[in-house]
């Protein structure tokens, strides 16, 4: 009949729809499972608080900083992950979470959920870093960097508190910061970053990628 495959060609035509859509659709959960686990770039964070900081450490405590872009989703993951971490530590150590906010942008720029998330967790302090000179300062590149500097101004841990990016849960990260500040544990803690590039619409235009 016109119009009509023949039954063994409807079927081998079937079949190779079949493998194509079956490839694009492992194709689409590899290139997934590769974002979420390719870190940022390394870190390279100062050994000791830097003196130009702007942010002065309180004498005898822990300071804990986290850079974020304040538009990075996979910074959720982070903030709820910072939020575990002061439950358990808030009354050790002085924290902030430093908001980029690129030159040329207005101050409600970085304001919106994450700022208000961060805003709201006990013992947090919620700041704009603008033109990202306090993450070029400690050497952050990536959305959720964490770094945890001593009573003595020694840096204890630096690097990300996920497992994987915008994934929570129980990880590395998170445990070797515990165990610093907690436990007291001896030595210097480091995980990989996983969130998107601290980095400004005119910066992320050039390099012609998302933040």
């Amino acid at each position: 009949m016109k119009g009509r495959l023949p039954a063994g060609r409807g079927s081998r035509v079937l079949a190779a729809t079949g493998v194509l859509w079956l490839a694009a659709v492992l194709g689409g959960m590899t290139a997934l499972a590769r974002y979420s686990t390719t870190p940022g770039e390394p870190p390279e964070a100062p050994s000791r608080w830097p003196a130009d900081s702007a942010l002065r450490p309180t004498p005898g405590r822990f300071l804990l900083v986290m850079l974020a872009h304040p538009r990075c989703p996979c910074s959720r993951a982070s903030m709820g992950e910072l939020e575990a971490v002061m439950a358990r530590a808030g009354g050790r150590v002085d924290a902030y979470v430093l908001f980029l906010r690129p030159e040329g942008e207005g101050a409600d720029w970085k304001q919106g959920e994450l700022w208000r998330r961060a805003a709201s967790i006990p013992g947090v302090t919620a700041q704009e870093d603008f033109g990202g000179v306090e993450a070029r300062r400690l050497g952050a590149t990536t959305s959720g960097h964490v770094l945890l500097y001593d009573a003595e101004g020694r840096l204890r841990f630096s690097g990300g508190i996920t497992r994987s990016r915008g994934h929570a849960g129980d990880n590395a990260g998170r445990a070797s910061l515990e165990a610093l500040l907690l436990e007291g544990a001896e030595g210097e803690g480091q995980h990989p970053v996983y969130g998107c590039a601290l980095r400004g619409p005119t910066e992320r235009d050039e390099a012609g990628a998302p933040p």
